[in-house]
């Protein structure tokens, strides 16, 4: 009875040792299979959590760079250079044995500025805000210099300064140009919503009439005045929704446009030169020989184009007769040997230009990118419309340059420059995966 006993205990003994020996077993599966399962959840969290930051990483590295906007400018600048050398070889040739001589001076400073354009297009464009305020002191310093010794005086006005040493001259109002679209757009962003008052509204106009007179009194450089005053009322414009004191500006402006008009028509001569232009835009056939030379001129070249033009270097009225040619009335030269299908091209091209600034002014990051780009969309549009109106006689004369086309070492180095502002801006706009 004993032995029985004693072999059931052990038997129940085995057993359970059996069974706990089981369970812990099957335990250690389940723990295992349960870190297995956890290691694969936690790595596979991983992945998908560094493939979310490489992602995110990748998308913040992705920004706008407008290629169409360099594309267009150097086609401009292309086409530039080839109507300049056919514009001005007949002359270059007569004045300094070279053909090429305009060609060669617009090629260096061309260069020059897309070197500019390519180091300002990749710095930050904030990094200029801090220089507003030398920038305007600097306009306001360099336009009286051109009456120092390092003046450079051509066709009657002093508007340049020589650089010794280099041969080549640097025009003061495209200085300011540049330093009073920089100086604006910082106002802008310092002003906020006081630049909708009419007190801001005349702070933001009374700025850049200091260096709006120096420009017209001292080089006695009208269109250049204009373009800067103009660039300012326009940023302010953009700047402002109160669209009611910009109306009564124009119709001011206008009438005091139609009085001055009057006045010299009726005889007055309180503005000699001026009214002179005046006269012979009104009538260019009064004086044929003089004033109304330039004019006619250019009317005839653009007359003779027909629709397809002469033909590329065919042009007649460069042959000495068509005064600055190359420079101020290059858009009847491309008229007269590309015919109209040539001007609306050109005219087109400026139209998608500011197309293209239109839109990277209007996905800017900030307030101060937008006016920077508002700003260089003013000056290439209101300067291409003067000329162009200038050309075909539908204001009176007054020597202005078509942007990026007519020779000018000065106004394309500084107008490349504008567009390295713009693509700088266009580098900060973000894309966002759709």
């Amino acid at each position: 009875m004993a032995s029985n006993e004693i072999r059931n205990f052990r038997e129940m003994r085995d057993f359970r040792e059996k069974r706990d020996f089981r369970e812990q077993s099957d335990f250690r599966d389940k723990r295992s299979s349960h870190e297995r399962l956890n290691s694969y959840e936690e790595r596979t969290y991983g992945e998908k959590r560094t493939k979310n930051t490489k992602r995110k990483k990748k998308e913040q590295s992705e920004y706008f760079f407008d290629y169409s906007l360099l594309f267009i400018v150097l086609f401009l600048m292309g086409f530039g250079l080839v109507m300049i050398y056919s514009a001005s070889s007949y002359q270059a040739f007569l004045e300094f044995g070279d053909s090429a001589h305009y060609l060669k001076r617009q090629l260096i400073a061309g260069i020059i500025g897309l070197v500019l354009m390519i180091v300002v297009a990749n710095i930050p464009y904030h990094f200029w805000e801090r220089f507003y305020l030398l920038g305007y002191l600097v306009s306001v310093v360099l336009v009286p210099m051109v009456l120092t010794p390092l003046g450079v005086a051509s066709h009657g006005a002093r508007r340049w300064i020589g650089i010794p040493g280099t041969g080549f001259n640097v025009q003061p109002a495209e200085v300011a140009k540049l330093c009073m679209i920089l100086f604006l757009a910082v106002m802008v962003c310092k002003m906020g919503k006081g630049v909708r008052s009419m007190k801001g509204f005349c702070v933001m106009v009374a700025f850049p009439m200091p260096i709006v007179l120096e420009v017209y009194i001292i080089t006695k450089n009208l269109s250049s005045a204009i373009i800067i005053l103009g660039i300012s009322v326009l940023m302010v414009f953009v700047a402002s929704p109160d669209y009611k004191k910009f109306i009564f500006m124009a119709l001011l402006v206008l009438a005091v446009a139609a009085l001055v008009v009057y006045l010299v028509v009726s005889g007055n001569d309180f503005m000699a030169f001026r009214g002179n232009r005046i006269l012979s835009w009104l009538d260019p056939e009064s004086d044929p020989t003089d004033t109304g030379f330039q004019t006619l001129q250019g009317l005839y070249a653009i007359g003779s184009g027909g629709v397809f033009g002469k033909g590329l270097g065919q042009s007649m009225q460069k042959l000495s007769f068509l005064p600055e040619a190359q420079n101020d009335m290059i858009f009847s030269i491309i008229c007269e040997e590309l015919g109209l299908f040539g001007a609306v091209a050109i005219i087109l091209m400026f139209v998608m230009l500011l197309w293209r600034m239109m839109v990277i002014a209007n996905n800017a990051p900030d307030l101060f990118g937008a006016m920077l780009v508002v700003g260089v969309m003013g000056h290439i549009t209101i300067q291409a419309i003067l000329n162009i109106a200038v050309v075909t006689a539908t204001i009176p004369n007054t020597g202005i340059s078509l942007p990026f086309i007519s020779y000018g070492g000065s106004s394309v180095m500084f107008l490349l420059i504008e567009i390295g502002l713009v693509l700088s801006v266009a580098r900060r706009i973000q894309l966002k995966e759709l």
